[in-house]
Parts: structure tokens; C-alpha cells; sequence
């Protein structure tokens, strides 16, 4: 009977935090036009802290100065951010005409070479609708990215408030200080990668002459962002401008394999060690982060899953009713001995088996996932 109850009470508990789920799901997009601005000021916020806590602890600076200071360079980096992409938009867009020829070029050769095999392609369909599709998906692209952008007057806001609310000679300690101190760290090292990543990315397709270097600097900048995925796009991203501009087979392979092979050291090796323990996400766990924020929030969801879901894994752990989905997140399972007996029915609740005795981190062994 108490295994029985014990069961119905993980059922129940399952069901409740689905239906939660769920609700908050439904309430994060309706909202999305609030809460995206209020998380990205957390990050923010979570960033910049450490410059007003040693503006007032060290250099004994009133606290609204402090502030100031802060917002300042928050804004003369939002500046920056918003005339580079109003600059990398603008070229672009006078060039999206030829860039969707040069990719429809591109895929009609690919559609030849694959119909040498028999396969047969509708390749005029697909093709026009490529050349027609492209360039108003390139614009909309940009546009979104430079939407949120000047949207950044609700961050600033936010951000003021979270600044002034905090107090620099507060010590946290517990799960709140591990929040702080590993997404400041990841969030901080994804930035030193990303400006390091759109240099290379710059500065190699720069050096073989490339038109629109600049603009895949930035794109390999902000794609650093998105795991696994990001990558993958910044590396292909120049391929059509490639294509359509060099008559060299062996310059058309060099620009997409030197970038990508920066992404695959930056990524595999530099990016391990620089963020140390990391947040202890599992690959799975980071693939369906960015497809779901990513379905609630766009392209800056996918920029915001990873950090939020290292926080929901903390959170989820600390709490005993929570903590076997918090462990999932890191990609640990509960894992039943081989050898271990199915309790019997028979056993009544005065002499419950021995190893109820025990506590629940007793009763398991943890596996890791593959």
C-alpha cells in the first residue's frame, strides 16, 4: 500500500507541475513583451553589479553615482551594438537581391549534382521560391535583431531599478549566491568568446577579400550565443557571397572551412575550460531549451535559453520534491540496482522492508545519461 500511495503522490505531483507548466507557458507569451526585456535586464544587471559593488565598497562612491556610472556604459554599448547592426542591416539589405541569386545559383548546381543519381527535384520550385523567399527573410531577420535593440529603453529601466534595489555590502550565500556566481561567469565568458569569434570571423574573411566581412563578423558574434546551432549557420552564412564572387573552388572552401574550424577549437576547447564546471546542462537538455524558448520568444529566446534553464536546474534541485527533475536537466537518472526485489504486497504499513528505513538518497543510485 505505501509503495501504491507513494506513486499516486509522484502521479499527482507530476500532473500538478505540467498543468503549471503549461500555464506558465501561456503566461511567459503573452507576455513576452514585458518579460523579455525584464530577463535580459537581470543578465544585464547580473553583469554590470560587480562595477557598482567596487565603485561603492572600494572607492567609497554614493551608490546613485555608482549607478550612473554603470548605465552609462550600458548605454554606450547599447549605442554601439545598435549602430554597427543599423550599419550591417543597411548593407544587407542593398544586397539581399544578389545574395538570394547567388544562393539560388547555388542550390540549382546542388539540385543537378543530386539529380545525376536519379533522384528527380522540382528544382525550378524550389529555386524560385528560394530566390523570391530569401531576401524578405534576410530583411526580417536583421529587422527583429535591430528591434530588439532600440527596444532597449525597457531594459535601461529595468536595470536602473534592479541596480538601485541592490545593496553592495550584502553577502548572499546559499543557491542564490551559486545563480549569481555561475551565470555572471557564463555570462561573461560567452561575451569575451563572441567578440573573440566575430574578430576571427572578421578578420579572416576580411583577408581573402570577402564582401559583407564585416556583417558575418557580427553575425558570427551574435550566432555565438545560440549553442550548437549558432555555430552551424555562422559558418554557412558566407557561402552564397562565396560562391557568387570568387571563381576558385579552393577560396570557396577555405572561407567555410577556416571559420569553421575557429568555431570547432573555440567551442570544444577554449569555451570548456573558460567556463570550468559550466552549468551542468545536458546536450539534450540545451537542444530542447532552444527549440522551446525559441518557439516562446523568438530568436532572443534561443540567445536566453541556456542561462534559464541552468537557473530552473538550481532551483529545481535545492527542493526535495523537485530535485529528480533538476538532476534530469544535468542529464542524471535515477538508476534501480539489477538485483534489487520488488517489494511485497503482503507487507503491511507496521513492518514496512528495510530499506524504507533509509533516506530517499539511499534508496537510488544515480546514472548518468549517455
Amino acid at each position: 500500500m505505501s509503495n501504491l500511495r507513494n506513486e499516486q503522490a509522484w502521479l499527482i505531483t507530476g500532473s500538478l507541475m505540467i498543468l503549471a507548466a503549461v500555464a506558465a507557458s501561456a503566461a511567459l507569451y503573452f507576455t513576452k513583451d514585458v518579460m523579455v526585456p525584464f530577463v535580459l535586464a537581470i543578465f544585464i544587471t547580473s553583469l554590470v553589479a560587480p562595477v557598482v559593488d567596487f565603485q561603492v565598497v572600494r572607492l567609497r562612491i554614493p551608490q546613485a553615482v555608482a549607478v550612473v556610472v554603470a548605465l552609462l556604459l550600458v548605454l554606450a554599448v547599447h549605442t554601439l551594438f545598435v549602430a554597427m547592426l543599423t550599419l550591417a542591416s543597411q548593407q544587407v539589405i542593398a544586397t539581399a537581391g544578389r545574395y538570394s541569386e547567388n544562393f539560388a545559383v547555388l542550390m540549382r548546381r546542388s539540385i543537378e549534382t543530386v539529380e545525376r543519381f536519379g533522384i528527380d527535384l522540382d528544382d525550378r520550385g524550389i529555386v524560385e521560391t528560394l530566390r523570391n523567399e530569401l531576401p524578405g527573410l534576410i530583411s526580417q531577420s536583421f529587422g527583429t535583431a535591430l528591434s530588439i535593440l532600440v527596444q532597449g529603453f525597457l531594459v535601461v529601466v529595468f536595470v536602473t531599478f534592479l541596480l538601485a534595489g541592490r545593496n553592495p555590502h550584502r553577502v548572499h550565500r546559499g543557491f542564490y549566491q551559486e545563480i549569481d556566481v555561475r551565470i555572471r561567469r557564463y555570462l561573461a565568458t560567452m561575451v569575451l568568446l563572441a567578440a573573440m569569434m566575430g574578430l576571427m570571423v572578421w578578420g579572416v574573411l576580411a583577408w581573402f577579400g570577402l564582401e559583407l566581412a564585416a556583417v558575418f563578423g557580427l553575425i558570427a558574434f551574435l550566432l555565438t550565443f545560440v549553442p550548437s546551432v549558432g555555430s552551424v549557420i555562422a559558418t554557412l552564412a558566407p557561402l552564397p557571397i562565396a560562391v557568387g564572387q570568387f571563381d576558385s573552388m579552393a577560396e570557396i572552401i577555405a572561407v567555410i572551412a577556416i571559420p569553421g574550424a575557429l568555431q570547432i577549437i573555440v567551442g570544444n576547447t577554449l569555451q570548456p575550460k573558460l567556463v570550468g564546471e559550466g552549468l551542468d546542462l545536458h546536450p539534450v537538455t540545451i537542444l530542447l531549451s532552444l527549440a522551446f524558448w525559441g518557439l516562446l520568444w523568438g530568436p532572443i529566446g534561443m540567445v536566453l535559453a541556456v542561462p534559464i534553464m541552468a537557473v530552473a536546474r538550481i532551483i529545481l534541485v535545492r527542493f526535495e520534491s523537485t530535485a529528480p527533475l533538476g538532476r534530469l536537466l544535468g542529464g542524471v537518472l535515477p538508476n534501480i540496482p539489477e538485483d534489487a526485489e520488488v517489494s511485497s504486497p503482503s507487507v503491511s504499513n507496521d513492518n514496512p522492508p528495510a530499506a524504507a528505513e533509509h533516506g530517499p538518497e539511499q534508496r537510488e543510485r544515480e546514472g548518468a545519461l549517455p
